[in-house]
This record gives structure tokens, sequence and C-alpha cells, in this order.
């Protein structure tokens, strides 16, 4: 996503896009003066972005900054549009040449000091990935290729340049709206306002039938955000009146600012969105652009602050980097060797603050350092080009770029660079599918983000057998990785499942999805009419789930149900895989430990005080993994198998290690019938 031109009557020159927060200071013979408000509007959509990465105050809805962005693009690129084609001047290779001299750079700039690093230090198989969404992002076309790698375990943190993702959209509009603008002009010019409002509808009606039939696709595809871009297109075109009154400008901004704030600060990632819920934000963001043509307002005073316009002004560059930083530490490469804080500090900030904090500041100086050095240059210092040259060398980039990712997707991550153990170890990151959905009857009883309710298979997932003890084991992710171990130590106990992806094992689950329906169906219809031995709760808890799990185990209890909770595993600040590849490749014995993310030994207490508090079984798996000299990384140690094939899940080698190691201290001695008791 990028955002773009912002129009000054002060140097006499049109206006030409910027990406995301680039100057604003140019002019427009159309008679539209410089908006610092629309500078500020950038600083608020670019700063809720990463604030939703790094997760701060609860803004988990900051990722409604790229819809911000697309509005105030279509607003800003359009006006320049249609001033160009009244004015007699529109050619669509000017305005191709404009997207890539504002567009190009600082992309290719951010891509070409990643690439340098990926290549020194990402292991085989995750340059040999990182060069798949290089290639993307070069054509670009990465919005396409990570809605194909949307997987449930495709998590984030494994993809650098997962944020191109917008940059694609913006420019697959940008690549088709000139020449829409020509037929339109050519057959049916009076219809010019009708064909984008038809447009407009249609995107939008797209976007919220495809967001309840699959949220990626509607996330990733341009036809369902085309209608945020066209929001702005209609803003330009001058459809709505204006407000002349002060008291009307700043009822709307007002009203426009709490409808962005409360998007940010409310949605979360279960939200149905695109869709309706990001007519929120747009609205909201339209509403301050219009009231700004007509004047002055409360609201736009505050977003014209210098230092609010200085943070627009470099919110393309930050947008580009902060993702990259944010990954890097995710990766565990950002403090290679852990990160440490001064023990002084210790008790007056976590370890994870320390981190967001050195994240926040490495993203903003990348992104002054690539705003000051490489887009003002290329926009109008000495680096600026135009025509013929300006292709040739945008196309000789990309051109090594393609050629840079083929060669290394040939090589198969070039990888001499490490030694073979740490190659195999790996290997066992690009094998979620084999180690983790697949054994967890991922599509059938594990319900994941690609799956709807619908694909439950009850036949098979609770299937009760007579002569067993029958139990069910409920919960998310978590839940669905106990299985394979459970089933596979103790054959003659029937453990059954109902596993969805990021649901919690809790009555009155709102809304209208999965996990919803999961959940009501398990403890409305099936429970009460099918007696079973127990209910094996799990999930990747947290320290709000006390409340609502205890909500479940009175439920539980009324119906004569003995609950049996299986506490939190150990995580990692990276996947336990790579640590342990990285930990022989620089020979280190102690990496993997120093990544060990501390929370969970706490959480572990908390919940095992919670069971006996309300009188359940509880089943430490941190105990089982971790001690005083430390956690268990292999499930094999003689193969080095890794213990979990990412930051928290067991892979199924360790699924079955950690649940012979509960039934050999008698932790799961509940589940054996008495002909395993017998034997």
């Amino acid at each position: 996503m990028k955002m773009t031109d912002n129009l000054d009557l002060r140097s006499g020159q049109i206006a030409q896009e910027i990406p995301f927060g680039a100057s604003g200071a140019y002019a427009h013979k159309s008679g539209l003066s410089y908006r610092p408000d629309i500078d500020g509007l950038r600083a608020v959509a670019v700063l809720s972005v990463p604030a939703c990465h790094l997760e701060i105050v609860r803004m988990a809805g900051g990722f409604v900054g790229v819809d911000i962005f697309f509005v105030i693009s279509g607003y800003l690129i359009s006006s320049i549009v249609f001033a160009e084609i009244a004015g007699s001047r529109f050619s669509v290779l000017s305005f191709y040449e404009r997207r890539i001299r504002r567009i190009f750079p600082a992309l290719f700039g951010m891509l070409l000091v990643f690439s340098i690093f990926a290549t020194i230090y990402f292991l085989p198989v995750e340059l040999v990935n990182y060069s798949k969404s290089l290639f993307a992002a070069t054509a670009p076309s990465s919005n396409f290729y990570f809605w194909q790698h949307s997987g449930y375990f495709d998590a984030p943190t494994s993809n650098p340049l997962l944020h191109t993702w917008s940059l694609a959209v913006e420019e697959q509009f940008y690549i088709l709206f000139p020449i829409f603008l020509v037929l339109i002009r050519r057959f049916c010019p009076t219809r010019l306002r009708v064909s984008v409002i038809v447009l407009f509808v249609i995107s939008l009606l797209i976007s919220v039938i495809v967001v309840r039939l699959n949220r990626d696709t509607a996330f990733y595809m341009p036809y369902t955000r085309a209608w945020e871009l066209l929001l702005g297109t209609i803003l330009s075109l001058r459809m709505l009146p204006g407000m002349r009154s002060v008291w009307l400008r700043n009822l709307a901004t007002s009203v426009g600012a709490v409808m962005i704030l409360y998007s940010i600060f409310s949605y979360t990632p279960s939200t149905m969105f695109p869709g309706l819920s990001a007519l929120v934000p747009c609205v909201g963001c339209a509403l301050i652009i219009l009231a700004g043509e007509s004047g002055t307002s409360f609201v736009g005073a505050i977003l014209s602050l210098r230092p609010i316009v200085f943070i627009g002004l470099i919110s393309y560059s930050l947008y580009l980097w902060h993702w990259p930083v944010i990954i890097l530490q995710k990766m565990g490469l950002l403090f290679p060797f852990g990160s440490t804080l001064p023990h002084q500090y210790a008790t007056l900030l976590s370890a994870q603050g320390f981190d967001r904090i050195v994240e926040t500041f490495l993203s903003f100086f990348l992104a002054v350092i690539s705003w000051r050095f490489v887009e003002r240059p290329f926009r109008n210092g000495p680096l600026r080009l135009a025509g013929k040259p300006l292709f040739a060398l945008a196309g000789a980039v990309m051109i090594i770029f393609i050629s840079f990712s083929s060669l290394t997707m040939i090589a198969a991550g070039f990888t001499g660079r490490f030694s073979p153990e740490s190659v195999r170890l790996a290997s066992y990151l690009d094998n979620k599918e084999k180690n983790g959905i697949q054994q967890m009857r991922g599509g059938i009883c594990f319900i994941t983000g690609t799956n709807s309710f619908k694909d439950y298979d009850y036949g098979v997932c609770l299937h009760q057998k007579a002569g067993e003890n029958n139990y069910l084991l409920l919960g998310d992710s978590h839940s669905a990785m106990l299985w394979p171990g459970l089933s596979s130590v103790i054959p003659n106990a029937n453990i059954m499942q109902a596993s969805t992806g990021g649901c919690p094992p809790f009555l009155d689950i709102s809304g209208n999805t999965n996990c919803s329906k999961m959940m009501n169906y398990i403890f409305r219809s099936y429970l009460p009419s099918h007696p079973i031995q127990g209910l094996l709760l799990e999930r990747k808890w947290e320290p709000k789930d006390l409340d609502k799990l205890t909500e479940t185990i009175e439920w539980a209890r009324q119906h004569r149900l003995p609950v049996i909770l299986f506490g939190p595993t150990p995580e990692y600040d990276a996947p336990l895989p790579r640590l342990e590849a990285y930990s022989i490749a620089w020979n280190k014995p102690d990496l993997v430990r120093m990544h060990l993310v501390g929370e969970e030994k706490h959480l572990d207490e908390q919940f095992q005080s919670q069971a006996a508090t309300c009188h359940v079984t509880y089943i430490s798996l941190y105990k089982a993994i971790c001690s005083k000299e430390g956690c268990t990384e292999y499930a094999d140690s003689g193969n080095r198998v890794p213990l979990m094939y990412d930051t928290n899940h067991l892979s199924s080698a360790g699924s079955s290690l950690i649940a012979q190691r509960l039934l050999d201290r008698g932790e799961l001695s509940f589940l054996l019938t008495d002909n395993s008791r017998a034997e």
C-alpha cells in the first residue's frame, strides 16, 4: 500500500503521486491546496499498522490503517488524473512513469537491503521461501502469492514481505484505472460518475459476499478492495455536497475520527473483514477528507500539527520497514543471541516491552533514512529520472530481483552456507503440513481457517466405542496437537476430538464463526445427549481465560461431567527448529534456552491453582517438558527430531513423547480402560 499525492499551491507544478507519506509539498493548477490534515491521516494510518503488529495498547484493529491509505490514495490520485484530463494533459504512460518514480525507489531499496541480510542469515528453506515472495513482490503479485500461502500454520512471522500485498493490490488497481478512464472518455464521456458508482457498489457487494465465504480471499483480492480506492475517487469527483458551516465540519470530522478510532481499538483478527466492517474506517476517513475540502476543523487542526505531519511524510518508508524489523525480531535475528535487558531496568520493563522499544526506534530510524536518502532524491533530487531511462532502470532492477529469486530457488537456498545437520533441522520448518495439520486430522476433526464447520466429520471425530473409556478432546490447535500422542500411546482409550483454530473451549461463544458453531454444537447438542467419561480441555491459554474457564468447569459439574485440564506448553520467540539449526551453525548450545519465553511458567502455575480451586484434574504440560535443568528440545535426541515445529506447537513425535512421559508418571492413568490396566 502507498499513499499518493498531496497538493500544494506553492510550487506551481502539477502534483504527483507520493507513496504513503512522501512529501506533500506540490501544487495543483486546478486550485486544490495543500492538505496537511491528509498527511496527518497518513500518520494515523501508518502508526496503527505497526501498533497492531507490535500488540501495543490493545490496537488489534490497527490493520484498518491499510484501508485508510486506500481511501486517501484513491482521492489524491483521482484528483490529479481528473485535473489532467480536464486540461487535456493526461497520458497513460506519464501516469505509469509517476507511479514508478514514487513507488519503486523506496520499495527496491528495502528489498535490496533485506535480500542481502536474508542471503547471509536465512536458513536454506527460509531463503527459498523468501525468494518466492521476493519474486511475487517484484511482479507485483504478492497478494496472490500470500493468498495461496495463507494456511493455518503459515504464520505471518514466516513471511518478511507479507506487507507488500497491499502495494500489489493498489498497483493492480492503478494498472487498470487509467485504461478504464480512457475507455470511458472514448465511449461514454458523460457517464464517468455513474460508472465509478456502479463499480464501487459491485466491488463492495462482492467484498460483503466473499468475506463470508472465504476471509483470506476477501482480504487479499483486488476486486474486494477496489471499492475502498473508488470511495476516494467518488470524493475527488465532488459528488457529495461541501460543508461550509464550521460546526458541520467539526461534527463530520469528529464522527470520522471516532469511527477510525473505534475500528482500531475494537476490531480484532476475528472480525469479519473487509466487507461491511471496512466501511467504518473508510467512511470515517472519507468524512475527514470531505470536510477538509471546505475549510478547517478541530480534528483537522490536530492532524495538521507538524510532528504528526512529519510522520505522514515518512509513512511510506515507515510502512515498508516496520514489518521486516518486526520479522527479524520474531525470527530471533534482531537479537541473534537472545534479547537482553539491563538488569537495573528489568523491574520496570519486560523483555517484550524492551523489544518493542527497539523495534519501534529501529523502524523509525530506517524510515527517516529511506525517506531522506531514497524517496526525496528520486522524487525531486539529483537521482530523478524520467521517460525511457526511468523505465529502463526499473526494468533492470526487476530483472535482477527476479533472476536472484529464480537462482536461489534452483540452488535450494544455497545449502553450502550451513552445515548438513543445520540444513536437516531447518527442513522441519518446511514440513508444517506433514508434522502439523495432517497429523492433527486437519479439515476432519480440526477445523482451521481454510475449512468451515460443515467439514467437521461427526462420524469419525465423535465416534464412541463400546467397552472403552470415551473422552472428548476440546479446544484449539493446542488440543489438536495432543491428539496424535494421546491416541497413539493409549490405544485402548477412545480419544474423540473437536478442535477449531483459535477457539477457546468455552460456553457462549458469540458470532457466526467456526468456533461458535463448534462450541454451541458440543455444549448444546452433543454432550447433553452423549455420556462420556471425561472432557479434556486444552488451548493456547491466556491469563484472561481463567474466568471463562471457570464457567465451563461449572457447566460440566452441573452435567456430572469430569473435566481434565491440560496446561500451557513452553513457548519460544522463534520457531524451535530454526533455533536448533542456528544453535549448531553458530556453535551456541544455550541459544534455544536464551529464546525461551518466560511467561508460560507463571501461567502454568496460575492454571494449576485455578484447577485446584475448581477441584478438577490438572496436567502440566510445561512441567512435562521443562525442569530445573532446562526444557526438552528434541522428541528424539538421538536423531535430533525437534519437539516442536514452530514456537509452541508440539510435532507429532513431540506429542507422542510427552504423552508417553505423562503416562509413565501416572498422570494419564485415568485414560486407561480396565483391560489396559490389567496389562
